[in-house]
């Protein structure tokens, strides 16, 4: 079983990566496009950002995996819109921010938590109900929004308040049409999954799968941030790279061929 699965985990893995890595870096062409675009262009990127933010929309699956009823996804996605609208608005406007990676790894350890408590993780393992859920999904959304937040003050806001909130609210917006959309797929999907007798068979291996996701989220997180403090001694050795190439003397060949090195 285990092996089944490594190289799906694997491929998901080097995805996420790839990803973080394009998440974590805005250019100045970027930066000036945005402040050249307006309002729209804030929407656009928070729809994207949305769309393309897998550890928030992997948080959103969990929470609506098990939920039937209109009512309780409507109450659950409220309690975390409402937790992710504050932090991002308000942690961006008075400019509070910390380190990216950590922030990310943290909403990656609600991925985690999410997949746990679907399969029961508290009843099993502590003996005890799980708690709250509605006040977890608020409390996450915090969390999730100051990352969001995170990622909106790399963008350039402006210094007048009114067009800065402006363009906070518009990202806002974006995030919350994009979170409608990646909604509405899933509610369908897992509704229609539900109906068959593999929904049973498969949930408890599903919300592992989530577990397991998170886990290589969380490690490559705490990977980027290992790198981003500490840049100096995991750098690339560019001297002894150097002193190899001399000592091959690959300077002084005359050939060009791959097979003759």
């Amino acid at each position: 079983m285990l092996r089944l699965f490594a190289r799906p985990l694997l491929a998901v893995g080097l995805f996420l990566t790839s990803l973080a890595a394009w998440a974590h870096g805005i250019s100045e062409a970027d930066k000036q496009r945005m402040l050249d675009g307006g309002y729209l262009q804030y929407v656009s990127l928070g729809a994207s950002h949305m769309l393309t933010g897998y550890d928030h929309l992997l948080f959103l699956f969990g929470v609506v995996f098990f939920l039937t009823r209109f009512v309780d996804v409507a109450k659950f996605v409220t309690a975390f819109t409402l937790g992710h609208c504050i932090t991002l608005i308000l942690a961006t406007f008075l400019k509070i921010t910390w380190n990216f990676w950590l922030v990310d790894a943290l909403i990656a350890i609600s991925v985690i938590y999410k997949g746990f408590d679907n399969n029961g993780g508290f009843q099993k393992h502590f003996g005890r109900a799980s708690p709250n859920l509605l006040a977890v999904v608020f409390g996450f959304g915090l969390l999730h929004g100051f990352g969001l937040s995170t990622r909106l003050q790399q963008l350039p806001l402006g210094d007048d308040q009114v067009g800065m909130l402006m363009r906070i609210l518009s990202f806002n917006v974006g995030v919350e049409l994009g979170q409608i959309a990646a909604l509405v797929v899933m509610v369908g999907l897992l509704s229609v999954w539900r109906r068959r007798e593999s929904f049973a068979r498969f949930s408890v291996l599903a919300n592992n799968a989530l577990m397991a996701v998170g886990s290589l989220l969380l490690l490559m997180q705490l990977h980027g941030y290992h790198h981003d403090i500490d840049a100096e001694n995991l750098r690339f050795p560019v001297k002894a790279h150097r002193h190899a190439h001399e000592d091959l003397e690959v300077e002084n060949s005359t050939k060009t061929g791959r097979d003759s090195l």
